[in-house]
């Protein structure tokens, strides 16, 4: 008993030699999966030097930061679907757009170090939806064309699978294989084409969330080169040219192209002066050049010409 008083004193003293722990915050799940519409659990656990209440706080980060639970409530989008058990939050139904960065924080006014935080990143899971398919309906033999399958929606981001008639196509590392297959893109590409591509295609799209959803199956079919087609439309173009060529010379041959420019003269008459074009000349020469006969002259005019030279 004496024994046991005389290291009371002394274990006291050591508990208050000891260093205290400031306010720490920790997690378990610092990365969350959960699918939609189902809860997400994100704790948060801390322990406080002295502090006996402290302020306990949830931000989501994004391109602004924004509260989630502040001041004992839960706020914005968060208000009436979420719940908080010490520093634990659970969020209930979540969507795409719960998806984000959170951090926890937790004040203690009386600690050494007053703020302690810790990060969680919530990945909200999407199962696949059908996706959108590009099928032509028809191609030419030789020529190369692509199949497009994507969903923008899933995530984790689907990966893809083609059907030919109901049968699975694999993915093919052959150098002389006719198709490429890329699982990620969901493109399908034919270098070049042959008839035996024909038939009706489909695309799966799959990533492990929930079940796989195909698109429609639509038709392809491979048509041969028309060539007497080809070639009668290149016997018809060259005729045209042909004809046009020749069209054209025989016009600047003749005079069609060639252009004249008039110029004008001042022509003396009896009782004035007429302006007329060299044009108008020439047709008037032609037309009167046979049977052409000069005027009388009047002695007045005569006259006047003679005092005029004087």
């Amino acid at each position: 008993m004496e024994k046991a008083q005389l290291f009371l004193p002394l274990v006291i003293l050591l508990m208050q030699c000891l260093p205290s722990v400031p306010v720490t915050v920790s997690t378990t799940t610092p990365k969350v999966e959960v699918r939609e519409n189902s809860d997400a659990v994100l704790s948060c656990d801390f322990r406080t030097e002295k502090e006996t209440n402290p302020r306990i706080e949830w931000k989501k980060k994004g391109t602004d930061v924004s509260f989630v639970y502040y001041e004992g409530h839960f706020r914005g989008a968060f208000a009436g679907r979420a719940r908080i058990k010490g520093a634990t939050v659970t969020l209930q139904r979540v969507t795409q757009k719960d998806a984000g960065e959170y951090r926890c924080e937790i004040t203690a006014p009386h600690d050494t170090i007053t703020l302690g935080e810790t990060n969680i990143t919530l990945t909200v899971l999407v199962p696949p939806h059908t996706p959108s398919c590009e099928i032509p309906s028809s191609a030419l033999t030789g020529s190369m064309v692509q199949l497009r399958c994507m969903d923008q929606q899933s995530i984790p981001p689907a990966t893809y699978s083609w059907y030919k008639d109901d049968k699975l196509l694999t993915p093919s590392r052959m150098a002389n294989a006719t198709y490429h297959l890329n699982p990620f893109t969901g493109i399908l590409e034919f270098k070049t084409v042959a008839r035996g591509d024909t038939g009706q295609y489909s695309c799966l799209a799959s990533n492990k969330v929930g079940q796989s959803k195909m698109c429609e199956a639509k038709h392809m079919k491979i048509d041969d080169v028309n060539m007497a087609g080809v070639v009668a439309a290149v016997v018809v173009i060259c005729l045209v040219i042909a004809i046009c060529g020749f069209g054209g010379y025989y016009a600047h041959r003749n005079g069609y192209f060639s252009r004249h420019k008039g110029r004008s003269f001042w022509i003396p008459q009896c009782h004035g002066v007429a302006h007329i074009s060299s044009q108008n000349l020439h047709r008037t020469e032609d037309k009167t050049n046979a049977n052409y006969s000069p005027p009388p002259q009047d002695p007045a005019d005569f006259k006047h010409t003679q005092s005029f030279m004087l």
